[in-house]
């Protein structure tokens, strides 16, 4: 029964999509909502029990690694090498900007209020991840190309790796600070390249049938045994070997996809991204879907000053922290300026963080729990509805959003 009411939940956040479409606002924004709206804290059509169940989970880390996908097909060696420095200096920027400032302002405010500091860093740190899923769906959706776009989907994955870097550094350092135990410092690199080198191993694994000019069947039956593998050793290793981690599902099938899309031909990879387009598409509605469904719109009365200063700060960390490295390295103009404005998307990532660092504080600081698990839970769903038409503007500033939508088969084309 549970399982219908999710099927049908993602066929609702299907419809609800559409619906938004026709107002010309992004679909993944009526993907969200309709997350919230079926999710535990409205309708209950997606209970606690389903998000918290062990093959839920098992699907969406799934869903996660196939996205992946979509990424890793952007990371081709030949374009990477004509503004790689750019790029990763740009992710530097705008990854540790976000962190500083948001770090900065809640030392001020904590400083004053008699919080202890470190806790303005435990913001940071949740503060400087950017949730790729959303900024994904519309270039899927409105099929963007350009600048911005090719700076983009590549960062997306240098990001995450940032992301993970910072994050559970702070999260040592607050363990320490409060005391108890967690994610020791020489597992961080073990977190990063342990999920690339599942990507990459079964990437070289399956390179070869790929690279042959195979039916659509096989070569969909390819992928996707690539992506089951994949996740079925992560979840191996998160479970059985290494249960205090989380692994990154996305960076597998990154990894995955970086490999065979650097071994096939340019037209292979185009033909290969155009048959799995409707896969990736499911995969990221039910992503999305997952990202609102915990989400409390109650939040959004009830939020409070930390709030939104916290959407402030990050919005300003994340925009000239892209600018400043946009700019500092000559990217394109466009890039320069609206690139910011796409890396807004942030909930997904900074609830599982959130659920990180409050683990860590409430046995031994409940009160600090409550102000980070308060004020991230209201930004989330504040900050989701900003940050998609935030990113959907930045496209459409940059001219990178085709007046006619063109036809899958050049989509990839790029």
């Amino acid at each position: 029964m549970v399982i219908l009411k999710w099927i049908a939940g993602i066929a609702a956040a299907f419809l609800m999509g559409k619906l938004v479409k026709k107002i010309k606002l992004p679909e993944i924004l009526g993907w969200l909502i309709a997350g919230m709206i079926l999710g535990p804290n409205a309708a209950g059509v997606l209970p606690q029990t389903l998000l918290d169940s062990n093959w839920y989970k098992v699907i969406i880390s799934w869903m996660q690694c196939s996205f992946g996908i979509m990424l890793g097909t952007e990371l081709i060696w030949r374009k990477l090498k004509s503004y790689g420095k750019a790029l990763v200096l740009t992710t530097l920027t705008q990854s540790l900007g976000t962190f500083a400032v948001v770090t900065l302002v809640f030392g001020i405010i904590f400083h004053f209020s008699g919080i202890p500091v470190y806790l303005a860093a435990a913001f940071g740190g949740i503060a400087l991840a950017t949730a790729p899923a959303p900024a994904l769906s519309i270039v899927q959706e409105f099929q963007t190309k350009g600048p911005v776009t090719d700076t983009l989907l590549p960062m997306a994955v240098l990001d995450d790796v940032v992301g993970i870097v910072v994050f559970f550094t702070v999260d040592s350092i607050i363990t320490r600070a409060v005391s108890g135990g967690t994610v020791p410092l020489y597992m961080i690199p073990v977190m990063i390249f342990l999920p690339i080198l599942i990507g990459v191993a079964i990437g070289f694994l399956l390179s070869a049938p790929l690279k042959k000019d195979g039916k659509k069947a096989e070569t969909l039956v390819t992928i996707l045994i690539g992506v089951t593998l994949c996740t079925a050793i992560g979840y191996f290793f998160n479970t059985a070997v290494l249960k205090n981690i989380t692994i990154n599902y996305m960076l597998i099938g990154v990894s995955f996809s970086t490999v065979f899309s650097n071994l096939v031909s340019e037209e292979r990879l185009n033909q290969i991204a155009e048959w799995y387009h409707p896969i990736l598409q499911l995969s990221l509605i039910v992503a999305i879907v997952d990202l609102g469904a915990p989400l409390d719109y109650h939040l959004i009365a009830g939020a409070g000053l930390y709030t939104f200063v916290y959407i402030a700060a990050r919005a300003a960390g994340k925009y000239f922290g892209a600018r400043f490295g946009a700019k500092a390295t000559h990217l394109p103009e466009t890039v320069q300026k609206y690139l910011g404005l796409t890396l807004l998307p942030h909930s997904g990532v900074s609830l599982v963080f959130t659920g990180i660092i409050c683990a860590v504080l409430e046995p031994v600081r409940p009160d600090l729990a409550s102000i980070v698990k308060g004020t991230i839970a209201a930004a989330a769903v504040i900050n989701e509805i900003i940050a998609v038409l935030a990113a959907r503007k930045g496209f459409e500033l940059a001219g990178e959003i085709p007046e006619e939508p063109e036809n899958l088969e050049t989509k990839y084309a790029h």
